[in-house]
């Protein structure tokens, strides 16, 4: 079992480390109006995570990943949570799901469901935290979420169908190398599932509710 963990514990460093790689080398703006907002595929890493592990290590292999992408970036916990809150929106929701219906159907039903998920969740997190962090009108931010949901609905779109295409190879090649045993695939417990999506919207309910009272101040 000890080796099983390690196993699992050095796919999910080398995801994590994957997933930086690409952010930094491939960025770009997928919406006009929106600039500052800029399309990287490193969702599709951790999407594999957890399509192959489940939803509590494509959690792991974001929180990691923004972390290490702070350092080369900068910013701040409103950054990490923002990028954490993105992915996690996307791919935790699609990995669970898979996990519930594993089949390609499945995965098309997850990859929906998560990118509507993802726009919900951050065109909700834009509209209160987007005035306080960046100092804008609430106005102008009204006025930009249209923007910010295609931004969203685009992004995750785009690494859907990277995902579809790219997943059976990438977990093929590691089933048969070895480094993935099907035993440590397996759906994870709900309890833990619940607690990690608990985790990240009490901690954006907390920011959007200081972010109000900062902007209502």
């Amino acid at each position: 079992m000890k080796k099983i963990s390690t196993k699992k514990m050095t796919i999910l460093a080398l995801f994590s480390a994957l997933a930086v790689v690409l952010c930094l080398l491939f960025r770009v703006p997928l919406v006009p109006s929106v600039p500052f907002l800029t399309y990287d595929p490193k969702d599709v890493v951790i999407g594999i995570a957890g399509f192959l592990y489940g939803p509590v290590s494509a959690f792991i292999v974001s929180a990691i990943s923004s972390l290490l992408e702070l350092m080369f970036h900068g910013g701040n916990i409103l950054d990490w949570l923002m990028d954490v809150l993105s992915s996690c929106s996307f791919i935790c929701t699609a990995a669970y799901i898979y996990k519930k219906l594993h089949s390609k159907n499945g995965a098309f039903i997850g990859l929906c469901a998560g990118t509507a998920a993802a726009v919900v969740v951050m065109v909700i997190w834009n509209y209160f935290v987007t005035p306080f962090y960046y100092g804008m009108p609430q106005e102008v931010v009204n006025g930009l979420l249209p923007a910010i949901a295609l931004f969203n609905f685009l992004k995750a779109a785009i690494n859907s169908v990277i995902i579809l295409l790219v997943y059976k190879p990438v977990s093929n090649a590691l089933h048969k190398s070895g480094l993935v045993d099907k035993r440590e695939s397996s759906v994870p417990s709900n309890k833990k599932t619940m607690a990690v999506v608990g985790t990240v919207i009490l901690a954006t309910v907390i920011v959007a509710i200081l972010a109000t009272m900062r902007t209502l101040g």
